[in-house]
Order: structure tokens, then C-alpha cells, then sequence
């Protein structure tokens, strides 16, 4: 089982609209670890570490969001080399 990392950066209607937390639950029931975070210009990015499925699976539940959240894109890139982190935290 191969691990990767990807950095989703997620637009729309996404701060103050418990986006973050919707992140937190959905990574750490996919067994990822990483970080969800406020940006200033009002997008959240989105850290992920794991295995490429449930990385897949964290990715489609960003297009969708928590139920206030409107999102309007999610523009997603691989890392390289893959960043260590012991759990999936929300950062800012």
C-alpha cells in the first residue's frame, strides 16, 4: 500500500460554515493524516497524507462540503516528497 499526500485548496463559500470541522471528521475516518486550514483570501486548504483511496474518497467529499458550505472548486496537486504528520489537526 503505497502512501501519498495531495494539497487541495477548496473555494467557495467555505469559512465560517464549519468546513474545517466537516474535513476533521472525514479524514480521520479515513485513516489520513494532515491539516485543514483558514486561508486570507478565504479558501481552505487541505493537507492529506494516506493511502491513494481514501485520499480519492477525501477529495470527493470536499466538492460536496458540510451542508452550509457552497463549494465552487477544488484545485488539488500532489506532494512531493510525502510531508510526515501523526494525525489530522485543524491549523488558522
Amino acid at each position: 500500500m503505497q502512501t501519498r499526500a495531495l494539497c487541495a485548496r477548496v473555494r467557495g463559500v467555505v469559512q465560517g460554515v464549519g468546513f474545517r470541522w466537516f474535513v476533521l471528521q472525514e479524514a480521520r475516518t479515513l485513516d489520513l493524516r494532515g491539516y485543514a486550514r483558514n486561508c486570507p483570501d478565504g479558501s481552505v486548504e487541505v493537507v492529506a497524507v494516506g493511502e491513494e483511496g481514501a485520499l480519492e474518497r477525501l477529495v470527493d467529499r470536499l466538492r460536496q462540503g458540510p451542508r452550509a458550505a457552497r463549494v465552487e472548486s477544488v484545485q488539488c496537486e500532489n506532494l512531493t516528497p510525502v510531508p510526515q504528520y501523526d494525525a489530522f489537526d485543524i491549523t488558522g
